[in-house]
């Protein structure tokens, strides 16, 4: 039989192309383009006065230059509401190019077009725009406080507010032996791939069609909000994602204003036009996420088990909504994590602020209610005195109350619903993996020592796969060769292996005959996107049911050809054959040529097909009335509902007694995607998902001053972890199945990074003996807390630290062999399954 494809580790096929150099970016393309670059405004908050263009007019070179006023239509208003919510009451979004006001620094005013960028930017420095500055909002508190608005229209900065509640919590919350309240806070924090946004555009005048390539997450998003803003057919465009060097969340917004400005310019032009974002552009006029401020009331019993949890937070949403309210949605309901709350209340309002706008980043929402859930777990084990694992454990949805529904509603509009996971499993994993129980031993060597060290955990449930669908396209050519083609993007996921191995396995083909294609329009117009971790579930299964429905056709030819049943057939390799006799056979290829009738014999294999071959019945016209000619299939998969990963993470860490330097010793990680198209694969998730997890929560900080200046807009100032900051990452994983698809899988994209905040914090927590409630933390930070700590400003933690047993095991003890000593070689460090 074809060797199994599906849960196979093989290596990813496009790694060798993209690491040699044969990949081809947005700014590899359309060299001979005309470029754009824009004025953007220096202000977070001003009206425009005067905009004068008379000493760039002239500047050799300049193709145009385009105000506000220069556009028509549909072009002239305000760029779309893409995600409308009911709650949703004072929805903002900006125009292409900004009319009389700017809301934060870095929105576009002006664009020029030119023969290349250097001309384009040097004309836009000689555009003198007049400014009337307004008084600015930053941050949470000041657009709380609503003394100044970024919107005159808007009531008290006050985009939206919601309200969720399951049950009496007031009367849970009064009536519960032990009440504690947190207030707590993270920090804005930003994608910042490797490469910025881009968009190249051509058009054609003679046919009316453009064409255009764009670094985004959701190509055919693009093209239809081009195709509405240029009041094109959608038909007459095109839109193509080349290889994407990174999205992380902040290329699902669309349309960006440069997508649609460039676009409309090459029309204008009658030239190809193309624009690269830049690294301070991308700062300054991109998207950032996270900013939260959140207050947790939360009753629980002597055992510390839930009761009553009441949350209130505020979103800083930036400066316009374009993509919705989905991040706080996202942070009120995956809050829950696999926790059951007792009763549940949960109120958020989204605020605006002069700042760059925000839209999900991986995570998106998540890392936020993950730290507010966990924070609050540590805090009812501290103030019990009980084991911090043992407090979740008390709290977990058991394996038997699967589905588990929360009576809420979820991003997608629908139930709140948990359709599988065994959490019990897999904090037992994770206990084992890190050495929960051994880890006594382990501080208490290394106070003796002069160390600090803690130990940390966090659990989360992530919703994965949401709607509404995703379609597959396949065709077998006659040469056996199989093309597989889906909507939604690739910014690094290892799509073209992991839908290969899908097909491979359906159709029992062999990968290497498995061509796939993602976000080209022109091969799958009906599309979503890659965003939520949804790519292997939405795109995984609709290309599987495609699969089906070829390998069916296939078979049902085969049967004629061969004149036995179907049920006697097999496909091994490309090849059917007949069940014990395998000399009974032909290849995919040959059932292609015969699934289209031909009057033409281009070559010897389309002999088979055409009028006098003598295959076909002459009672029967050649292409029956429910079939269609070609060896091919096409399927779109549309659940009813999300489904729900979920994972554990523990880390230890050293906290150095003089700088307050913080060391990530271990990361553990256990993770339920259900079963795992390719474990490598995930693996690489994971890993990857950790380091920015650990950015997020030691290093990634969005500074913005009271003027709404962002000053560390630059990698010289924006930190991010080196490899030398990113620890080895030990995993294991639990498959439970979803029973929603027919592949019985969940996403794993987003997994590593949600949890890691809460993890970190934890973990200090447990090495200072104080609490931590705001992230990311610095060095400076921790050194001022324990300044705090040390005037009596902060509570000491109640719960005794050392209370795990003593035992020590060196598989599981960080310090019980200086060989696997993780301060001097991570690399090196065992897992301790």
């Amino acid at each position: 039989m074809t060797t199994q494809m599906f849960g196979a580790p093989i290596k990813r096929r496009e790694d060798p192309r993209l690491v040699t150099g044969g990949g081809r970016y947005l700014d590899d393309l359309g060299h001979d383009a005309l470029e754009a670059a824009f004025v953007r405004s220096p202000h977070a908050h001003a009206r425009i006065v005067d905009i004068d263009v008379a000493d760039a007019i002239d500047v050799e070179g300049v193709a145009g230059i385009y105000l506000h006023e220069d556009l028509t239509g549909p072009m002239a208003e305000a760029l779309p509401l893409l995600i409308p919510h009911p709650t949703l009451t004072h929805g903002r979004t900006t125009h292409a190019l900004a009319k009389d006001e700017v809301n934060h620094v870095g929105e576009a005013i002006a664009m020029v077009v030119a023969t290349n960028r250097y001309v384009a930017e040097d004309a836009c420095q000689r555009i003198r725009v007049t400014y009337e500055q307004l008084p600015v909002v930053v941050g949470v508190e000041a657009a709380r406080d609503g003394e100044h608005l970024v919107h005159e229209d808007v009531p008290g900065n006050v985009s939206a507010h919601m309200l969720q509640e399951v049950g009496d919590v007031e009367a849970a919350l009064a009536a519960a032996p032990h009440t504690l309240t947190l207030d707590l806070d993270i920090e804005r924090s930003a994608s910042t791939p490797m490469e910025g946004k881009g968009v190249y555009a051509r058009w054609d005048d003679e046919r009316g069609e453009l064409r255009m390539y764009s670094s985004t997450q959701t190509s055919t998003g693009v093209r239809a909000a081009v195709a509405a803003r240029l009041e094109l057919p959608l038909a007459k465009v095109e839109c193509i994602a080349p290889d994407v060097g990174g999205g992380f969340g902040v290329k699902i917004m669309h349309p960006w204003p440069e997508e649609v400005l460039v676009a409309w310019s090459a029309r204008l032009l009658g030239q190809p036009v193309k624009w690269t974002e830049d690294r301070r552009e991308h700062f300054v006029s991109s998207a950032h996420e996270r900013g939260q401020h959140q207050r947790v009331m939360v009753g629980f019993d002597d055992e510390g088990r839930l009761l009553g949890l009441d949350v209130k937070f505020w979103h800083d949403n930036g400066a316009y909504t374009p993509y919705g309210i989905i991040v706080p949605i996202i942070t009120s309901t995956q809050l829950l994590g696999p926790y059951k709350p007792g009763t549940y209340r949960v109120e958020f309002w989204s605020l605006y602020t002069n700042t760059v706008i925000v839209t999900p980043y991986r995570g998106a929402g998540r890392p936020q209610g993950v730290f507010a859930m966990e924070r609050t777990m540590d805090a009812i084990a501290d103030h019990l005195g009980l084991d911090r694992a043992e407090v979740r454990s008390r709290n977990f949805i058991l394996p038997s109350e699967m589905p588990y529904d929360h009576g809420l509603l979820f991003q997608d509009g629908r139930p709140l619903k948990y359709d599988s996971g065994d959490f019990p499993a897999t904090l037992d994993k994770l206990k084992k993996l890190v050495g929960w129980d051994d880890f006594g031993e382990y501080r208490a060597q290394a106070e003796a020592e002069g160390r600090k060290v803690g130990l940390g955990m966090g659990c989360y449930v992530e919703g994965t796969g949401v709607g509404p669908y995703e379609g597959g396209h396949i065709q077998i050519e006659t040469s056996g060769r199989v093309n597989v083609s889906t909507g939604l993007t690739s910014q690094g996921q290892g799509h073209e292996t992991a839908f290969a191995q899908i097909v491979a396995q359906e159709l029992g083909v062999r990968i290497e005959d498995v061509h796939v294609t993602t976000g080209d329009t022109r091969r799958m117009p009906y599309a979503v996107g890659t965003f939520a971790s949804r790519a292997a579930v939405m795109s995984g299964n609709a290309i599987a049911l495609a699969a089906r429905n070829v390998r069916a056709k296939a078979l049902r030819i085969a049967a004629d050809a061969l004149e036995v049943s179907v049920d006697d057939l097999d496909i091994v390799d490309g090849t059917i054959s007949v069940k014990g006799a395998p000399h009974t056979s032909m290849s995919l290829g040959t059932v292609s040529v015969l699934s289209n009738p031909l009057r033409y014999a281009f070559d010897e294999a389309a002999k088979a097909a055409t009028q006098f071959a003598g295959t076909f019945d002459p009672d029967k016209p050649p292409v029956a009335d429910d079939d269609e000619p070609g060896l091919e299939g096409k399927d779109f998969y549309s659940p009813t509902q999300a489904t729900f990963a979920n994972g554990m993470h523990a880390a230890v860490v050293e906290t150095d007694p003089v700088t307050a330097d913080i060391r990530i010793l271990r990361y553990c990680v256990i993770h339920d995607c259900g079963p795992m198209i390719n474990p490598m694969i995930v693996e690489g998730q994971v890993h990857g998902g950790v380091a920015q997890g650990v950015g997020g929560a030691l290093y990634e900080r969005m500074a913005y001053d009271e003027s709404g200046q962002l000053l560390n807009a630059s990698f010289m100032d924006f930190l991010m972890p080196y490899a030398s900051e990113v620890p080895h990452v030990e995993t294991d994983h639990l498959e439970t199945p979803s029973p929603l698809n027919p592949l019985g899988i969940k996403g794993a994209g987003e997994a590593g990074c949600i949890p890691v905040s809460a993890v970190i914090a934890s973990a200090i927590e447990d090495a200072e003996g104080f609490p931590i409630s705001r992230m990311p933390i610095s060095p400076n930070d921790l050194w001022e807390l324990r300044r705090r700590h040390q005037a009596g400003d902060l509570p000491s933690l109640r719960r005794a630290r050392t209370a795990h047993s003593t035992s020590s095991d060196p598989a599981t003890d960080p310090a019980a062999d200086p060989a696997t000593d993780p301060a001097s070689d991570p690399s090196t460090q065992e897992p301790s399954a």
